[in-house]
């Protein structure tokens, strides 16, 4: 099933940059970023296979690329700024978080928010979700914006590269990162269990 799935993300994200060239990647891009788990370790090194063929350069594909995310993250933000804030305010109570944890959050983004977005745009997983919460505390637009597509300049730099040094095999990249989303995923896991154990017993 999830080969399956796997095998139609990366027809689809082939075709898209195929026919849409620097639009292509910058919409997969977005998507991924926009908490749509379309997986950059493919869009990413696909175009960096397509820099080897001389469609594209990597200069190109890495600013498309981080552009992308900046749009999709953008997105993201907007919907926790708009939609999450309010949400969690009055219905936080309901799912273990409080007005104090609420307070704490948005403490930590105010002081930690900066790198906080800077390293998730680099991390499996994490890239993809960090402007959901970004936006329900309301980190400043600005620093956020600015945070995010310096991020994303060396990821993308990084996985185009890799899709170049492998040409034809760019696809062997997608099962190291596999391995990789699996780890962040038991760990994200793990924290979520310890979360709820803890409010549980606090309450």
């Amino acid at each position: 099933m999830i080969s399956e799935i796997l095998f139609f993300l990366t027809q689809f994200i082939i075709n898209t940059i195929s026919f849409s060239g620097y639009w292509g990647i910058a919409a997969c891009m977005a998507i991924e970023s926009a908490c749509i788990p379309l997986p950059s370790e493919i869009i990413m090194p696909f175009s960096g296979y397509l820099v080897l063929s001389g469609k594209f350069s990597l200069l190109g594909v890495t600013l498309a690329g981080a552009f992308g995310n900046l749009l999709g993250s953008a997105a993201a933000y907007m919907a926790g700024y708009f939609g999450g804030r309010p949400f969690v305010e009055r219905f936080g109570k309901y799912i273990l978080i409080s007005r104090h944890d609420v307070g704490s959050a948005d403490k930590w983004f105010s002081k930690y928010g900066d790198m906080t977005v800077f390293v998730s745009r680099m991390l499996p997983i994490i890239r993809t979700f960090i402007s959901l919460p970004a936006g329900i505390y309301r980190m400043n637009f600005v620093k956020f914006t600015v945070f995010t597509f310096a991020g994303s300049l060396p990821w993308c730099l990084m996985l185009a590269y890799i899709g170049i040094k492998l040409g034809e095999n760019w696809t062997l990249i997608e099962g190291y990162f596999r391995k990789a989303d699996i780890a962040v995923g038991i760990l994200l896991a793990a924290l979520i269990i310890y979360w709820v154990v803890r409010h549980l017993r606090k309450n």
